[in-house]
């Protein structure tokens, strides 16, 4: 599939998606989550601009898992993928990165996204899962999301928030990479791109395998 291959009613369909801002981006995610079905949509805005805030906070992380690189992604709706057996592993496919840099330039977005930042932010999108799976930074984001599911006493219980981790990855790998919009426009677009029938603005072009 070639970029250059968008219709008009795609291409309508990227630029409407252009005019929002990254947080509504967190939003759309966050509400086509499981879980999320019928929540206050004022509640999944606060999540969503507290994930948001919470990684573009976060400092750099290295990337210590293996990187390496597939093709077959746009079949599989992917951009990258984590799995972390049998060793820690980012899976970069190529053909999407490919279509992602393809898009860029036909859509006028390289001040946005500079030329080499879409592998760049995929790599460094993993590097926060893997920290906040593995570290105290899980539950410091539970605590900023503020979902209490039970008080007793002096004890409070965070809940899980599902697809805040995703959001707070992708705000950090703005502000890392030095992005001018949240990765999140990209994965919208690609997805318009790959499927401009369906036009699918909800997605995120990342998989993880525990």
């Amino acid at each position: 599939m070639s970029a250059a291959l968008l219709d008009r009613a795609a291409l309508a369909a990227v630029r409407e998606l252009e005019a929002e801002d990254d947080v509504a981006f967190g939003v759309r995610l966050l509400a086509n989550t499981p879980t999320h079905e019928g929540r206050d949509p004022e509640l999944l805005r606060h999540w969503a601009r507290t994930a948001d805030a919470f990684g573009a906070a976060l400092p750099p992380v290295p990337a210590t898992a293996r990187i390496v690189e597939s093709d077959g992604g746009l079949t599989k709706g992917l951009l990258a993928r984590y799995t972390s057996r049998p060793v820690p592993t980012v899976e970069l496919f190529t053909d999407t990165l490919a279509l992602a840099e393809e898009l860029i330039d036909l859509l006028g977005w390289r001040e946005w996204y500079p030329a080499g930042s879409v592998r760049a932010a995929a790599i460094a999108h993993e590097a926060v899962h893997e920290r906040l799976h593995h570290g105290p930074a899980k539950k410091t984001l539970k605590q900023a999301l503020n979902h209490v599911v039970l008080r007793a006493g002096r004890h409070t219980l965070y809940g899980h928030v599902a697809g805040a981790d995703e959001i707070a990855a992708h705000a950090h790998a703005r502000v890392a990479c030095g992005l001018g919009r949240s990765p999140l426009l990209l994965t919208a677009a690609l997805a318009t791109a790959a499927e401009p029938q369906h036009g699918s603005a909800t997605g995120s072009s990342y998989g993880r395998e525990k």
